[in-house]
């Protein structure tokens, strides 16, 4: 019994599920987005005539990324520090009174000293000073590098999604002609209305499909203007494509060698170097023999408590001023003190500064070799796809659509060929970012000049 009643139900839902729709208005389930909403929403986004290029956001995110600004203000902070080690030492005034708290005795002196800084100290502390500059100058050239590089990458990354975005305008348009074509046959009584819903279910997956892929754009453009310096409600419109991706590149070691020779990182290695021997000069130089000059003048006056005869046959209380003058050498004798523990640490922060040296040469080599292989790989990939991939696919979704405007292929199978049509074209996209992408590492590993168009 409670078989045949599931069995009854069972049915009055097909039965329903097959009756629904001819009672649906040709636009039930149809949302309000237009063609024109559309074009205004990516424009938002692309301007190929006076648009944002890659070599545009390099620039802007040159000369207004806030934490290349913050890497300016440390150079001049290290170019002050490089004036404060040119002063020389200050010279020292001692000036003392002493008074006898019982009688008149008193003594007014006055002296004062220079020190000479011997040793090399003041000539070793420009030394280091002035390496630290060229240090954080080095610092400063590759962080425009890595920028330079970011930017390119995340303005690329933005473009094929652009590109993803507009290619899913496309086909909500082209189902938009569908779905009126079918909306019409249905009116007129010569299709089924259960076909018109399966468009209409397309047309809405693909508008699905479309806000989510806005979104991302959205996100990836905000990033954008984060990496570049812009303000989050300042306009950003991208031009550009991925065209010439394909190029001819010197030969790996040609590459390797410019790379190690151009490298700003590797240059700023090799400085530390050059800084970390100019402290142990400096840690030796504070271990030796130092002085200090000095001079001063003395006026004591003293007398007793009796009365003696002067010249004339007076009397006058036995007192007396009299004058000196004082110079002298104050010597730092090295002793037991040499800085021995300043030098230790100096030459073992050297030794490190050379070991990290020789490791940033050898991952430099090994992302030269990464990048080249990347870019081949990606363009084999990316070529495959034009030739043999991208037009085949696009001849076969428009004779799919004519096989099923003629009656000998059904709906489904039209549906179906567009959504492999679609992922094609996404999976190209990707392909050419990928390539793209590879270009930008290249450019990034070796510090072609391209990276940086001033």
């Amino acid at each position: 019994m409670l078989f045949r009643r599931n069995k009854k139900s069972l049915l009055l839902v097909c039965a329903m599920a097959l009756l629904l729709p001819q009672f649906m208005t040709p636009a039930q389930g149809q949302t309000p987005t237009s063609d024109k909403d559309k074009s205004v929403s990516l424009g938002r986004y692309i301007d190929q005539t006076s648009g944002l290029t890659a070599d545009d956001a390099v620039a802007y995110a040159l000369s207004h990324n806030l934490e290349l600004q913050a890497a300016r203000k440390d150079i001049d902070a290290a170019k002050g520090m490089v004036k404060q080690a040119r002063l020389r030492a200050n010279p020292k005034l001692d000036i003392g009174v002493s008074q006898n708290v019982t009688g008149t005795d008193h003594t007014i002196d006055a002296g004062g000293s220079l020190p000479l800084e011997l040793g090399g100290r003041r000539s070793a502390r420009i030394t280091v000073a002035e390496r630290e500059v060229e240090v954080r100058e080095r610092e400063f050239a590759n962080n425009e590098r890595t920028l330079a590089a970011a930017a390119r990458t995340k303005f690329g990354e933005a473009l094929a999604q652009s590109l993803k975005l507009l290619l899913t305008d496309e086909r909500i348009e082209s189902n938009q002609q569908s779905f009126n074509l079918v909306a019409a046959r249905v009116t007129e009584g010569a299709t089924a209305p259960l076909e018109q819903n399966m468009v209409l279910v397309e047309l809405n997956r693909l508008r699905s499909q479309r806000e989510s892929a806005e979104g991302k754009l959205e996100v990836l453009m905000l990033d954008l203007k984060n990496l570049i310096g812009m303000q989050p409600t300042e306009p950003l419109r991208l031009r550009g494509e991925f065209n010439h991706l394909v190029d001819q590149l010197p030969s790996v070691v040609e590459a390797t060698d410019r790379a190690l020779h151009d490298r700003p990182d590797l240059i700023a290695a090799r400085t530390v170097e050059s800084w970390a021997d100019a402290r142990i000069e400096q840690a030796r130089s504070e271990g030796r023999l130092d002085a200090s000059l000095s001079a001063g003048y003395e006026h004591m006056t003293f007398g007793y408590p009796v009365r003696g005869i002067d010249d004339s046959g007076r009397l006058q209380p036995v007192a007396g001023g009299f004058h000196y003058l004082k110079f002298g050498i104050s010597l730092d004798l090295p002793v037991r003190n040499k800085n021995q523990g300043a030098v230790e640490s100096a030459v073992a922060a050297a030794e490190a500064a050379k070991r990290r040296r020789e490791f940033a040469e050898l991952a430099v080599k090994h992302e030269v070799a990464s990048a080249y292989a990347q870019y081949e790989r990606s363009v084999r990939a990316m070529e495959i796809f034009r030739v043999g991939v991208n037009e085949q696919a696009k001849a076969n979704l428009d004779v799919v659509r004519q096989t099923y405007e003629l009656g000998s292929k059904t709906l489904i199978d039209y549906l179906g060929e567009q959504r492999r049509f679609i992922e094609l074209e996404n999976d190209f996209i990707d392909a050419q970012l990928a390539a793209y992408d590879a270009r930008v590492q290249i450019a990034r590993a070796t510090a072609s000049p391209e990276l940086i168009k001033r």
